[in-house]
């Protein structure tokens, strides 16, 4: 412990992070480093820097980042542009936020001369793999410290009393219980874990929900919406162009409005156990659909196939926490190369809680051909006795094997 002398927390604000920094400095007598990541999770800052101040952190040492830009250009679009999907449903929300949080980590490390970064993640879930991938991809010798992992305050009552005991500030919230709900945000989505919804039978409360309407209580008028894209991501919202955050701002607060972009999951844990979330991911969900709709038209089937095929690998690395492995990396070079033909528009209608799509267009990249896809007369632009040898050659195997048998 003594050769670490400084330590960069990824610190919230929070009990448990407020907790961990005053473990930190009791436990490994280091100077500690806040750094707190504005990935549009919603909610004010500045609270953090004034409790970081107030628990003798200096003024130099709290470091806090709008990086929504980043988080959507640089890790959002190019996973939607592989139309990223975990175990059939899970749109990576919290997965996708790790790896830059680990890279801003390890730039402040570098940048202030620090030994070890810290997390709050806890030795049950996946964000501590995530993390500590993310820092070692990027820093092999950094020291990590896991409190989660060390200490014996493996209950909201023994944080709080350790919190009390310490001085630290409580809020309200936390004394009357706070959420019933373990929760993370960030752009692209809100989770939620824990309590009631540790019962995989037990309906989620209506009121847990933040970001979206039910489908029931959405306008009984549905909303159309154009979706412009520029090599793979989207450039424009019915004409008006925007940035990438901009654009998933908006893109949540459309989705929310109708209900859409809910789900209740359980998926499998990259520590083994089985863990029952509720995610809600409006934006994202309407992105993943136009995104696949205009590829429907731009991209070679077998591109597409081939795409298809390696998808639920690419989301496993994410979701394992392999963004900055070289086979991401690579894969992402293949996908990204995929994509230049992928412009366009496509046109969605948006109600209760479904994405329709009503139409899509791409006057430089379309492959559809509608001279030879008509059903009146193509005049010759398709030869339909052709068919006749391609099936033939394909059936080949099978018809030898059925001879076969029927002489056995």
């Amino acid at each position: 412990m003594s050769e670490i002398k400084k330590t960069v927390l990824a610190y919230s604000g929070g009990l448990d992070t407020s907790v961990i920094l005053k473990w930190l400095q009791d436990t490994y007598k280091c100077e500690v480093v806040t750094f707190t990541a504005d990935i549009g999770q919603g909610e004010e800052l500045e609270p953090a820097r004034a409790k970081a101040l107030k628990m003798g952190i200096k003024p130099e040492n709290i470091f806090i980042d709008d990086m929504r830009e980043e988080f959507v250009r640089d890790f959002v679009f190019p996973m939607f542009r592989a139309n990223t999907v975990y175990e059939g449903e899970y749109l990576l929300g919290t997965s996708i936020a790790r790896p830059l949080i680990a890279k801003r980590l390890i730039e402040i490390a570098a940048k202030i001369g620090a030994q070890a970064i810290a997390h709050g993640a806890t030795g049950k879930g996946n964000d501590q793999v995530r993390f500590e991938l993310g820092a070692y991809a990027l820093n092999p010798n950094i020291k990590v410290i896991a409190p989660w992992r060390e200490w014996d305050l493996l209950s909201r009552e023994k944080l709080m009393a350790y919190a009390e005991n310490a001085g630290i500030p409580i809020d309200m919230k936390h004394k009357q219980g706070g959420s019933p709900y373990s929760m993370d945000a960030n752009l692209l989505h809100i989770s939620f874990e824990g309590r009631h919804l540790e019962d995989p039978a037990a309906e989620a409360e209506e009121s847990m929900w933040r970001w979206t309407v039910s489908p029931e209580a959405a306008p009984d008028k549905a909303e159309y919406l154009d979706i412009e894209f520029s090599q793979g991501d989207i450039i424009a919202l019915n004409g008006a162009k925007m940035t990438p955050a901009q654009t998933l701002a908006k893109l949540n607060e459309l989705g929310g409005k109708h209900g859409i972009g809910r789900l209740d999951l359980v998926e499998n844990r990259y520590v083994g156990m089985k863990s029952r979330g509720c995610y809600e991911t409006p934006g994202g969900t309407i992105m993943l659909k136009a995104h696949r709709v205009i590829e429907s038209i731009t991209l070679d089937r077998e591109v597409a196939h081939l795409k298809d095929d390696l998808m639920p690998r690419y989301a496993s690395m994410i979701y394992n926490g392999y963004w900055w492995s070289p086979e991401r990396k690579a894969l992402q070079v293949l996908i990204d190369h995929t994509q230049s033909c992928v412009n366009g528009w496509v046109r969605v209608k948006l109600y209760k809680g479904n994405v329709i799509v009503v139409g899509r267009d791409s006057k430089t990249d379309s492959l559809f051909d509608p001279t030879i896809a008509t059903f009146e007369d193509d005049k010759g632009a398709y030869d339909q006795k052709d068919a006749a040898g391609f099936i033939k050659l394909n059936a080949l195997r099978m018809r030898i094997a059925a001879n076969l048998h029927r002489r056995k």
